[in-house]
């Protein structure tokens, strides 16, 4: 009998120009059956790809594949570091934090990896629809700011898209300038910023969430960003659900996130 499993793919970056590595959900029917939709799931600044087993993601999926909550689904956790998934650098390097000399922010041509990289490898080593409609990303915190940068970017690439308790910042912070050489290119990635200046697809579906104590108050972001697409037709929705900013949040919420992937 199959059984479902999580395969991880080490591979050389020739955009990074290192090393790195994605885990990869395949579901129970994976091997009989047709051409099947991506979630692409990214990590927050101080995670990696094994946020697929710290969410429980597998067993969640599992269930609610079986229960038929959801269709069956390939799940991809890349590694991104703690880049926002900006293209930030022409050369990938670490740099210190200005407020935290613990955390390092990875500097590189983040954008391109996941875009040129990531997505391409996925499509060809695993039965995927390899188009937009079969295409979804979300995240967690950066992840999720990246997820949704990534989408109103590249609208040609996906049809849904999540961010939950997404590092949407009203303003430019200190501790996010490393990543920004001036404002110019802290507007071209600002998901904010680019729904109230562009166009976005009206086939997008966003989901928006954060917890009501939320440290960075990224639910202000989230109410922001869904009026900005409500008012431009696209179907939004945004929760404020219990919690504060944390992967307990994302834990008790995942399944919620499945159901919009998944549906």
């Amino acid at each position: 009998m199959n059984k479902s499993k999580v395969e991880k793919v080490n591979f050389y970056s020739d955009v990074l120009d290192k090393e790195i590595a994605m885990l990869v959900y395949l579901p129970e029917c994976y091997n009989n059956s047709p051409p099947l939709p991506v979630l692409y799931f990214l990590h927050g600044r101080s995670g990696n790809e094994n946020i697929m087993f710290e969410m429980d993601i597998p067993t969640k999926a599992d269930r609610m594949i079986k229960d038929g909550e959801i269709k069956p689904l390939i799940i991809v956790c890349p590694r991104i570091e703690n880049s926002r998934g900006v293209n930030s650098s022409l050369i990938c390097k670490e740099a210190p934090n200005p407020l935290e000399n613990n955390r390092i922010i990875n500097l590189g041509m983040y954008e391109d990896y996941f875009i040129k990289e990531i997505v391409p490898l996925t499509d060809k080593t695993f039965n995927t629809i390899k188009d937009r409609k079969g295409r979804y990303i979300g995240g967690a915190s950066a992840g999720g700011y990246a997820a949704l940068h990534n989408t109103f970017r590249h609208q040609h690439m996906f049809s849904k898209v999540g961010g939950h308790m997404p590092a949407l910042e009203l303003k430019l912070e200190e501790e996010d300038k490393p990543y920004f050489k001036d404002m110019g290119v802290w507007e071209k990635y600002d998901p904010i910023y680019i729904a109230r200046k562009n166009n976005i697809s009206f086939d997008i579906d966003v989901y928006l969430d954060a917890g009501d104590k939320d440290e960075g108050r990224f639910y202000e972001g989230c109410s922001t960003l869904h009026k900005i697409l409500k008012e431009k037709g696209i179907n939004s929705q945004n929760h404020v659900f219990l919690g504060n900013h944390s992967a307990e949040y994302i834990q008790s919420n995942i399944e919620k996130y499945l159901k919009f992937y998944g549906c």
